[in-house]
């Protein structure tokens, strides 16, 4: 067997493997150089486990030599992928990006998601870079060091995902697994210009991953093309009784509706607070994707400034309660800027949590009105392309802003109500070459209206994630 696979989607290398063109060992082995070649410059991965890739792969080849028909029975065999450094894997610690996670015991068991990805036959080559604990959205992580922008290494890659975003847009894998709590899916997929599907909320379960903020934490795939992020999000659907937020809804393939595309759709473009607070690189790219689906109907909601700070104080007060106890021991041993704000989390008087709950409540009623009259909402992504590395201040539309609290200023109040987006990637609206995202937004449970969107913006290539040249 001969051929480079290394950049070629997930659905690719799966066909590969089940035509005989490659085998599981080969696709790993290439991922694997990939990564050593790479990521010295780019830092998305935590942890390489070369060991347990290898062996896995030579098990998959050892199956298939025996049972070639059971090749059919795996959508993603010898796909390799790696996952946030707060989803469990058996045989390491889940260290959420922290210093303090780093004497925990290793687990004896994988997350479910990963358990679902390897049942479909992909396989784990390593654990990827974070900010710590997952609150940020620039992974510039001290314990681990900054994870680098691919298309450009002096820039951020975005967070808290950061290294799902860069090992894709590096061409390490074809398929990396987030988390989204504030839009730690969205930014990096936004800023690494890659493709990244943030689930309604108890959509997908979260049991052997690492919480941030229970009533908003989201896991989901990130992905280089539509089709390989359907089929991962596919595949890693139904209900998980020990994740009680988990739904208990059948699995709702998406990757069949694909082709259906935007036929039928109403959309619209989101204005006010989304155009306000977006710079002239993202407001170019929301256009370029609402000419292109003949958008032209724009829609507001109301009050997302409120909503955005009740997402504050509801994160604040959850994420500081859940380290309280370390807060107290270890308090030096925190990342200074994650400290801080969790410090300020254990001061919120309750009223204001209860009130932020009210507001969100609120704010979902009224997003669901806006969702009765339109299938599909556009937004921008982040307010601006990748920064560089330690920017503290931005520039959006003439007035400076703290940059790594405000690259989530679009996504957050998405978040706070749990609507399911796609965030896709745009080129061409930056002077510097770099990619930004459209957030691609519906209501709860249909994911398969933000990706039909996506796919036919793809397919008429307005939308693209190629691999950085590296």
């Amino acid at each position: 067997m001969s051929g480079d696979f290394s950049q070629a989607s997930a659905i690719a290398m799966a066909e590969a493997v089940r035509k005989r063109e490659a085998s599981a060992t080969q696709l790993v082995e290439q991922s694997l150089a990939r990564i050593a070649a790479t990521d010295p410059r780019v830092n998305a991965f935590t942890d390489v486990l070369a060991e347990r890739a290898r062996a896995h792969a030579a098990d998959i080849d050892a199956r298939l030599a025996r049972e070639p028909a059971a090749a059919a029975r795996l959508p993603l065999v010898g796909v390799p992928f790696a996952v946030k450094n707060l989803f469990d894997i058996g045989g390491l610690a889940t260290r959420a990006g922290s210093k303090i996670e780093h004497g925990s015991p290793p687990k004896a068991h994988d997350a479910v998601l990963v358990e679902r990805l390897e049942a479909a036959g992909a396989v784990l080559v390593g654990a990827l870079n974070m900010d710590e604990y997952a609150y940020g959205f620039t992974t510039e992580n001290s314990h681990d060091g900054p994870t680098h922008n691919p298309h450009d290494l002096s820039r951020t890659a975005g967070g808290s995902s950061g290294g799902s975003g860069a090992a894709l847009a590096a061409g390490q894998v074809p398929l990396t697994l987030g988390s989204d709590t504030n839009g730690s899916i969205r930014v990096p997929a936004s800023l690494c210009g890659v493709f990244g599907l943030k689930p309604t909320y108890g959509r997908l379960p979260r049991t052997g991953s690492y919480p941030f903020v229970h009533s908003l934490d989201v896991l989901g795939p990130l992905a280089r093309n539509v089709r390989d992020l359907s089929l991962a999000y596919d595949l890693m659907q139904g209900h998980d009784a020990p994740d009680p937020a988990c739904a208990a809804r059948p699995v709702e393939p998406t990757t069949n509706q694909l082709a259906r595309g935007a036929m039928g759709l109403r959309m619209a473009v989101l204005s006010g607070y989304f155009e306000d607070n977006a710079g002239p690189e993202a407001r170019a790219a929301v256009a370029r994707v609402a000419e292109a689906l003949n958008v032209r109907r724009r829609v507001e909601l109301p009050e997302v400034v409120r909503a955005r700070a009740a997402a504050f104080v509801i994160g604040n007060a959850e994420g500081a309660a859940l380290h309280l106890a370390d807060l107290r021991r270890r308090a030096a041993d925190f990342e200074p800027l994650s400290r801080d704000r969790f410090l300020a989390g254990t001061l919120l008087p309750a009223q204001w949590v209860l009130q932020a709950q009210k507001v969100r409540r609120w704010f979902a009623e009224r997003a669901a009105e806006v969702l009765a009259g339109v299938d599909i909402l556009l937004a921008p992504a982040t307010p601006r392309p990748a920064t560089p590395l330690g920017s503290e201040q931005m520039d959006i539309n003439g007035k400076m802003i703290p940059t790594r609290p405000n690259m989530g200023l679009l996504t957050q109040p998405i978040s706070c109500i749990g609507l399911p987006v796609c965030c896709v990637p745009v080129w061409g609206v930056s002077a510097e070459g770099l990619p930004i995202g459209v957030q691609i937004i519906a209501a709860p449970w249909r994911e398969d209206l933000v990706l039909r969107v996506a796919a036919a913006l793809e397919s008429a290539g307005v939308i693209s994630a190629p691999p950085a040249k590296l």
